[in-house]
Formats: C-alpha cells, sequence, structure tokens
C-alpha cells in the first residue's frame, strides 16, 4: 500500500489550497484515514481525520477553517484549506490504516505518505 500526497504550495495568509491523498495498492477496506502536520523545529500533530463512514474529528486550531473529507471509492482523502494563516506552514502528510486480504488471510496495515509542504506568507 502506498499513499501519495499532493496539492501543497506558496499561498498568501487567507487563501486556500485543497490536498488530496490517494491510497493505491492491494486494499480491501481503508478505515481511517487522516492529516498530520510538521512545523519547523515542532513535532508533528494531528489535524484532522475521517472514519470509514465519514466521521471527522478536527484539530481546534483549524476548526472552522479547514475541512476533511474521503472518496471511498476512490481511495482518496482531502483536506480543504481555507483562511490559511503563517503558522499553518508546515509539512502536511496524510496516514492511513486498513485491511488488506491475500489468499483470504487478512492482514492490517497502516501507512504513511510522504509530506508535501505548505508555506504560508503574511
Amino acid at each position: 500500500v502506498q499513499l501519495q500526497a499532493s496539492g501543497g504550495g506558496l499561498v498568501q495568509a487567507g487563501g486556500s489550497l485543497r490536498l488530496s491523498c490517494v491510497a493505491s495498492g492491494k486494499i480491501s477496506r481503508i478505515n481511517n484515514m487522516g492529516w498530520y502536520r510538521q512545523a519547523p523545529g515542532k513535532g508533528r500533530e494531528l489535524v484532522a481525520d475521517v472514519s470509514y463512514d465519514g466521521a471527522t474529528n478536527y484539530a481546534d486550531f483549524v476548526k472552522g477553517r479547514f475541512t476533511t473529507s474521503r472518496d471511498n471509492a476512490k481511495n482518496t482523502l482531502y483536506l480543504q484549506m481555507n483562511n490559511l494563516k503563517p503558522e499553518d506552514t508546515a509539512v502536511y502528510s496524510c496516514n492511513a490504516d486498513g485491511i488488506s486480504y491475500n489468499n483470504g488471510v487478512p492482514t492490517t496495515w497502516r501507512y504513511w505518505g510522504q509530506g508535501t509542504l505548505v508555506t504560508v506568507s503574511s
């Protein structure tokens, strides 16, 4: 299983970006998908995540500005980021956990995608 994130870039404060994360490989079901970020000199923190049935969870610092969603048919996770602030500057990574069947044998997994850089200028 591989996760490929895209959509980062440079944007002015108050602007918007939309990140995507596509999961590929032998996937039977993806349970939870989430976005994390790591700013320079800081640890990685959860931004938002979404369960298979669409239940979402957001960090307080993005509530009302960011929206996460997923398309289960496309194994794709999205993050719509509005009203971006300079403090949102970070590398954003996606994470997913799920299950795959190989010859009828289930295997659970959890993978990280490579990050995509979001830079917000003031």
